[in-house]
Formats: C-alpha cells, sequence, structure tokens
C-alpha cells in the first residue's frame, strides 16, 4: 500500500513559484482536513433539516471517512500513472465539485452519495501535498516544508468546529460545504500556475484489483451494518444478517489473498515487525476513542444542552490551541526523547480529561467544558508525531510508503467505525437509563403526585406535566449516559498506556 510515489530530481522552486505553491497545497490540505471535523457541530440541524434522526446524521461523518480511506492505497498507483501533479489537480477540482453537490442535496441519500464522491477523491490530496511541497523546497529546508503541512493541518481540524457552528446558524449547513469551492478554486488556480512544467514521469503498473475489490466489499458492509444495526435492531434483522456475513467472508478472502499476492494492495507482513504492529494497534484504539467522544460531545450539547451549533464549536475549539504550541517543541525534542514517554503522557492527559468529564453535574457550565478540551490539547500535540515514530522505527526506507498507508488507512477505518459504535452505544445506554428512572414514576407515587401538582400549578394539564417530566427523564438518561461513555473512554486510556510499551523504537525515532 502506497500512499505517494517518491518525488523526482526537480530543481527546487524559488521567489513568487514556491510562495505560491505553498499557499495552493497549505489550501488543498486546509480544505481536505476541515471537512473530517466541520460537520460535527452540525449533524444535529443536519438531521432536523432532512428529517432523519440524529444517528443516521453520523452517516455524514463516516461515509466520508470510509471512502476516504479506501482511496489512500491507490494513491501511489494513480501518481504513476497520471503524474503527481495532475492527480493533485483532478482531486482537488473533483472535491470542489463534490463539496457544491452536497450543499445542494435534498434528501439524506443525495447527501450521503456526494459525501461517498468526496471522500472518494479526496485520499489523494493530502499525502500528494507532502509529496509536491517536499518536491518543490530545497533538500535542507524540507522539514520547513512539512512545517507548513503540518500547522495547515494542525489549525484545521480546531477552524472545523467553529467554522461549521457559525455557517450553520447564521446561514445553514450547506454553507460547510460551499466554503470548499473558493478554497478549492484558489488551490487548484494556484498549485497549477506555481508547479506548470513540473510533472512527474509516468509508468504503467499493474494493481491488485482482486484485493482491491475484497477490500471495499468487507469495508463496506461493515460500516452499512454498523450504521443500520440500531435502526433494524441488528441481528433481529434479515439485512444485518447478510451484511455481517458478507464481511467476514469478504475479510477473511481479503486476508487470504493479501498473504498470497505477489504485489498485494495492503501489506499485511508489516504487522511481523513488532513496533509497526504495537503502534498501530495502539493508534487505532486510541484514535477511535477520541473520536467517538469527538462526535458524541457536541450531539449531547445541541440536543440536551440547548447549544447552538456555534457554542458547541466554541466549546471544544480549543483542543487546537495547546497542540498548535506544543508541536513544534515536541518535534525538535523527538530525536533526543523515548517516543513512548510522549505516548504515555499523551494517553494519560486523555485518561484525565475524560474522568474530569466523567464528573460533569447537569448544570456544567461552558467553560468547564471547553477547559477539558485545552488541557486535552497537550494530549494532541504528544499523540500523532511520536505513534508515528515508534510505528515506523526500524522499518527499512523503502518500506515507509507502504507502511504510512496502511497505518493511516486502519486509523481513518478506526474513526469511522467508532463514530458508529460510539453513538449506538450512548443511546442504548441511555435506554437503560431510562428505564430505571421511569420506574417510581407511577400514579401511586407520592413524589410523581408532588411534581405533577407542581406542574399543574404552573398551568400546564396533566398530559403536559406527564410531557413535561418525560423530557426531563431523557435529558438526564442521556446525560448519565454521557458520563459512563466518559469514563469508558478514561479506562480505555489508561489501558492504552500498557499497550505501548511493547513497542521497542530505536533510540533515534523514525
Amino acid at each position: 500500500m502506497s500512499q505517494a510515489p517518491l518525488a523526482p530530481t526537480l530543481p527546487p522552486l524559488t521567489g513568487v513559484p514556491l510562495v505560491l505553491a505553498t499557499i495552493g497545497l497549505s489550501l488543498a490540505t486546509f480544505m481536505n482536513v476541515l471537512d473530517t471535523t466541520i460537520a460535527n457541530v452540525s449533524l444535529t440541524p443536519i438531521a432536523g433539516d432532512l428529517g432523519v434522526s440524529p444517528s443516521q446524521g453520523t452517516w455524514v461523518i463516516t461515509s466520508f471517512a470510509v471512502s476516504n480511506a479506501i482511496t489512500i492505497p491507490l494513491t501511489g498507483w494513480l501518481a504513476q500513472r497520471l503524474g503527481a501533479r495532475r492527480l493533485f489537480l483532478i482531486s482537488t477540482s473533483l472535491f470542489t465539485l463534490a463539496s457544491l453537490l452536497c450543499g445542494l442535496s435534498q434528501s439524506l441519500g443525495m447527501l450521503l452519495v456526494f459525501r461517498v464522491l468526496q471522500g472518494l477523491v479526496s485520499g489523494p490530496m493530502v499525502p500528494l501535498c507532502q509529496t509536491l511541497l517536499l518536491q518543490s523546497f530545497p533538500k535542507e529546508k524540507s522539514g520547513m516544508a512539512l512545517a507548513f503541512w503540518a500547522m495547515t493541518a494542525t489549525v484545521a481540524p480546531v477552524m472545523g468546529p467553529i467554522l461549521g457552528g457559525w455557517l450553520t446558524d447564521n446561514w445553514s449547513w450547506p454553507w460547510i460545504f460551499y466554503i470548499n469551492i473558493p478554497v478549492g478554486l484558489a488551490s487548484v488556480w494556484l498549485t497549477a500556475f506555481a508547479l506548470r512544467g513540473r510533472e512527474t514521469p509516468t509508468t504503467k503498473r499493474s494493481i491488485d484489483y482482486v484485493g482491491l475489490i475484497l477490500l471495499v466489499v468487507w469495508v463496506a458492509a461493515t460500516q452499512i451494518m454498523l450504521d443500520r444495526g440500531k435502526e433494524l435492531e441488528w441481528f433481529n434483522s434479515l439485512e444485518i444478517v447478510l451484511l455481517a456475513v458478507v464481511a467476514v467472508m469478504g475479510l477473511t478472502f481479503f486476508l487470504i489473498w493479501e498473504f498470497t499476492e505477489r504485489h498485494p494492495v495492503v501489506d499485511l507482513s508489516l504487522f511481523k515487525e513488532r513496533n509497526f504492529a504495537a503502534g498501530t494497534l495502539a493508534l487505532c484504539l486510541s484514535y477511535a476513542t477520541f473520536f467517538g467522544t469527538l462526535v458524541l460531545i457536541p450531539m449531547w450539547l445541541q440536543r440536551f444542552m440547548g447549544y447552538t451549533a456555534t457554542w458547541a464549536g466554541l466549546v471544544t475549539a480549543p483542543i487546537g490551541i495547546l497542540a498548535l504550541v506544543l508541536s513544534p517543541i515536541i518535534g525538535r525534542l523527538m530525536g533526543r526523547v523515548d517516543p513512548r514517554l510522549f505516548v504515555t503522557l499523551s494517553f494519560g492527559v486523555f485518561f484525565l480529561c475524560n474522568a474530569w468529564r466523567a464528573t460533569f453535574s447537569p448544570e456544567v457550565d461552558a467553560g468547564t467544558i471547553a477547559a477539558t478540551h485545552l488541557v486535552q490539547g497537550i494530549a494532541m500535540a504528544t499523540f500523532f508525531l511520536p505513534l508515528t515514530a515508534i510505528i515506523l522505527s526500524g522499518l527499512e526506507p523503502h518500506r515507509i510508503p507502504a507502511a504510512s498507508g496502511l497505518f493511516n488507512f486502519l486509523r481513518l477505518m478506526a474513526g469511522a467505525f467508532a463514530a458508529s459504535i460510539w453513538t449506538t452505544q450512548w443511546e442504548n445506554t441511555a435506554s437503560r437509563h431510562h428505564a430505571y428512572l421511569t420506574e417510581p414514576v407511577t400514579a401511586a407515587s407520592a413524589e410523581t403526585a408532588r411534581v405533577l401538582d407542581t406542574y399543574q400549578s404552573m398551568g400546564m394539564t396533566q398530559q403536559q406535566a406527564y410531557a413535561q417530566i418525560a423530557r426531563t427523564i431523557d435529558t438526564q438518561s442521556y446525560f448519565l449516559s454521557i458520563l459512563d461513555m466518559f469514563a469508558l473512554a478514561a479506562a480505555l486510556f489508561l489501558g492504552l498506556i500498557a499497550l505501548i510499551w511493547l513497542a521497542r523504537p530505536a533510540r533515534q525515532g523514525a
């Protein structure tokens, strides 16, 4: 699995062309990464506007993440067939068009089709941004090139919730997609102009079509099963049973084929490497846990705490402040400090933040919620870079592109699966709490009679009073459920600290 081809030997850019190329490529990275978080705070308005349940609204995230992950293995092959510059311009142009179509969608089905298209064409964009930036800068300034890329990729997730909330509240949710149009057009024009005449050589190279088809089949079947399971009552539904059979059989045949194929689309032999196996497992589980809570919090705030999309974005945005400040420092220390220590710090901070959230009261204020996200920025700064160093440590240089593609594919898949699993578990746990809380609410209960009298003295009918009691119980049920989810996240991060110490990275990192 190759993320991007090696850059050919071309003279570096200087002056205005270098500036324009950097801006154009950075805009594409910003737009791509922005779309992974901008929809999080808009799920509730999207679901309401399209007439679907909030849990179905999460399909807007999972459809993009899954289709994005699937195309990552094709990046190297497509770049060798079309050229890195040409493929980047095609991908960015199609991403911009798909954004327009997403905004014009009139139903959930239309939106999901265009989100899948958006994800499919976005796969090559980020790795090609890295490749073309490194190709444009002098070799001695490659660190500066990657610094520009890293800063853009760090700022985008911070801006996503704020921008998404503001656009949704002050305009409408389609504008979270329309915002990509001017950015995408500017990126295409600047990159095409600055990199004209700098196409990479092309060559015809075979690809593992069977492995790719099997990959698409089992991944798609698994995600659809997770997305529709709760709605169809899981294995009481023939559709879910059939999807589970297809997913299991597809995965089984995929593993058999990839282990025997001479040029597999996924190099599973990488899992024989201790650092890669332990690091990738830790990355996937930790990212799934982090992403699950990242999706749940805005939904909880908007559905049960009375927050607008803008305020939901504002209280979650501080997660990027300390990450942006500390990331360059962590980068400079990577060669001198065992990366397992950084990851231990990261998982420890994730544990503390989620344990803190598990103590929230129903009257928790916006400042406290924002504070947990601000502190979590420390965890973000010591998360991706040290884990990447551990995963790639000890690998031969020619295996690094395949390893990078594989662990990023698995990370994105883990996030997509987590969005479905965590929202389903939140609602299931809320149903159990709801059953416990409604047990004392009976006509013979003195407490129930007192509450009814209170509501009726406020001018409510008995039916309205019972409806108000039901709404209060719903709010409390989902509140108790999200506290359980925070406690679960804290426990998972604490356990993952032990997992990362199974790795034995080289002292100088990767």
